[in-house]
């Protein structure tokens, strides 16, 4: 398994992760750590929170400038996350967020919009989607993906739209003025490379969604990127947009990761803007799915995603993470013809992008998966009981 990107160890690459063995017998917690060509280094006692270092001036000068304590090699971590319950004494990788919003911009593809339209039409009802994507596609055509988002012509569109009968809230943030910005999950919620992703037990029709997702500081300004599955219920969804949280929030439905690739002389938001992300499902029924997409793609520019999610309107004192869209809406069949795709417990979801390296996940019903416990109230307890906060 390819973790890394494929410029290797080149970039400033910062994560978090869970340390069972502290110094001086203080105990197990979570930490900030940086991989390097020698290993993964813990700079916790430098740098408590992924949050906190986001607010420096130029972190990835600051994360060069921390020697830290050498906790491992990048390879043993990536293989004790890819089996935690195999590995609980060792040190292994977490989301690299912690007091950071999770938040999600949707509706920023073409392909992912129209696929919103279709949910909606078929009322979540995945047996009738593959009708309803016919007549959607032949009222379309190609004609969203030059739409410019709150432009004339976008307006003459909804106009065209809604004489047709066809104008749904979907297309009103897809090709709008304002972008769909909601909260994905709580602080802390987000699980990181190797962990289970869960799928409501209750769900029939939902897919993995691949994303881009920025890491945002409390002035607005974007540090770094990593890669995000923002894993959606699309028959929950689709039976009403009122249920967007119980189709987004559930326990282990967010994961992101492996790293913070930070902006430095190697990687800045042109390279996001410029990358590619791609996605491969791998069904213990022996089911495959590849796909892949391209940043370039994308209605809104990530900065505008951005000045719409912060701003006087609202603020976000310890920053946020931003998961930037997708315009994976898998429609290959997995089973009957016209049943499109949906998950199956034990799916191998990974999402990759050369700059970012992989993100891998293994799909688990979200009630069957251990339960999130450690919230604001452990974390911080647990900083105070390793000494971090002293003085700070």
């Amino acid at each position: 398994m390819n973790w890394l990107p494929e410029d290797k160890l080149t970039g400033t690459l910062v994560a978090r992760a869970w340390i069972p063995d502290q110094a001086a017998g203080l105990p197990a917690g979570p930490s900030v750590v940086a991989l390097r060509g020698d290993g993964v280094f813990d700079l916790s006692q430098a740098i408590p929170t992924m949050s906190g270092l986001l607010e420096a001036v130029d972190p990835a000068a600051l994360v060069r400038a921390t020697p830290g304590r050498y906790i491992g090699s990048v390879d043993s971590l990536f293989q004790n996350s890819l089996q935690p319950s195999s590995h609980v004494d060792s040190p292994r990788f977490l989301a690299p967020c912690d007091l950071q919003v999770i938040k999600a911009a949707g509706v920023t593809f073409a392909a992912s919009l129209v696929e919103r339209v279709i949910e909606e039409q078929a009322k979540g009802d995945a047996r009738q989607a593959e009708a309803i994507r016919g007549r959607v596609l032949e009222l379309l055509g190609g004609s969203l993906a030059s739409i410019v988002p709150g432009s004339a012509k976008a307006q003459q569109l909804k106009e065209l739209l809604v004489r047709q009968g066809l104008w749904s809230q979907y297309l009103e943030v897809g090709i709008g003025p304002d972008a769909e910005v909601f909260t994905k999950g709580p602080v802390l919620s987000a699980v990181g490379t190797g962990a289970e992703i869960g799928i409501h037990s209750g769900s029939a029709w939902n897919n993995p969604e691949p994303e881009v997702v920025l890491a945002v500081n409390s002035r607005g300004k974007v540090q770094g990127a990593a890669l995000g599955n923002d894993v959606n219920l699309r028959d929950f969804e689709g039976r009403s947009a009122l249920l967007l949280g119980k189709a987004k929030d559930n326990n282990a439905s967010c994961a992101i990761g492996p790293f913070i690739r930070l902006f430095d002389t190697s990687f800045a938001l042109d390279d996001v803007r410029r990358c590619t992300v791609s996605l491969d499902v791998q069904g213990p029924d022996g089911f495959v799915m590849r796909g892949e997409s391209s940043m370039s793609q994308i209605s809104r520019d990530p900065l505008d995603l951005v000045r719409q999610t912060l701003g006087a309107h609202h603020q976000y004192p310890d920053g946020f993470m931003l998961f930037l869209g997708t315009m994976f809406a898998p429609t290959q069949d997995r089973g009957a013809a016209g049943s499109g795709f949906t998950h199956q417990v034990g799916d191998v979801v990974t999402i990759s992008s050369p700059k970012l390296g992989a993100l891998v996940n293994k799909v688990n019903l979200c009630e069957r998966i251990t339960p999130w416990t450690f919230g604001l109230h452990a974390f911080f307890s647990n900083l105070v009981a390793r000494g971090l906060l002293t003085g700070r």
